[in-house]
């Protein structure tokens, strides 16, 4: 049986930390299986905040340091999903 996790993130500020974001993605990228990313928009808004949701590939050492990384960037909150299947 193996395990599986998806990372949650929360993002307050997409102007703000999308750089500092985008960095620990790209430096983590071999260890992201799936990525998508959820805001709010339409004809008159462009929402400041989102919801991206990471599927993670690698053991537990590769998916902590990403978490890591990812708590230490200013305006994002991380929930953590572990499934064992």
């Amino acid at each position: 049986m193996g395990k599986r996790y998806v990372l949650g993130i929360g993002l307050s500020n997409r102007v703000e930390n999308a750089a500092d974001f985008q960095r620990v993605l790209t430096e983590c990228g071999c260890y992201i299986k799936t990525r998508l990313g959820l805001h709010e928009v339409n004809e008159n808004l462009c929402a400041p905040g989102g919801l991206i949701i990471l599927e993670v590939y690698g053991g537990d050492a590769e998916v902590v340091d990403m978490e890591s990384k990812l708590k230490a960037v200013k305006g994002l909150q991380v929930q953590k999903m572990v499934f064992d299947i």
